[in-house]
């Protein structure tokens, strides 16, 4: 019996290594524990309940542990770090047309308006999200006061 454990540990972790979520890991380990408790007896429902009780041991005792190490803030990186940037359009965006190009960060992009206006050359834009390799903008709202 020893050797379903061993394959169903296997299966727990390879099914960890395919999600994200520290979960299954914790099966892998308690069918391990339960493989070692068949090697002493060969009743199935004693190995099968040292399996769940080992298992929501595990999960309860380290999955506080575990989510005050693990950082849940996502960090912006490569073309979506750019969001929220403010740019220049250096190619009027005319969304009718399927042109526009501002430049953000010192990098050139290829630019949709946000709500298909047109907005010229020299405005300055606001990157609000990105489709594919388009930037998708608006205009900043200068307000001039006297």
């Amino acid at each position: 019996m020893w050797q379903w454990w061993l394959i169903a540990s296997g299966i727990f972790f390879i099914g960890e290594i395919m999600t994200v979520g520290f979960l299954l890991f914790w099966f892998g380990i308690a069918s391990l524990i339960s493989m070692v408790v068949s090697f002493f007896t060969s009743n199935l429902v004693i190995q099968m309940v040292v399996f769940l009780v080992s298992s929501v041991i595990l999960i309860l005792a380290t999955k506080p542990f575990v989510k005050k190490f693990m950082n849940k803030k996502n960090i912006a990186t490569n073309a979506y770090s750019l969001i929220g940037k403010t740019g220049l359009v250096i190619q009027e965006i005319d969304n009718v047309k399927g042109i526009g190009q501002i430049k953000v960060g010192g990098e050139v992009w290829s630019a949709q308006s946000e709500d298909n206006s047109v907005i010229p050359v020299n405005t300055e834009i606001e990157l609000t999200k990105i489709d594919g390799v388009k930037a998708i903008v608006k205009p900043i709202k200068i307000s001039i006061t006297n």
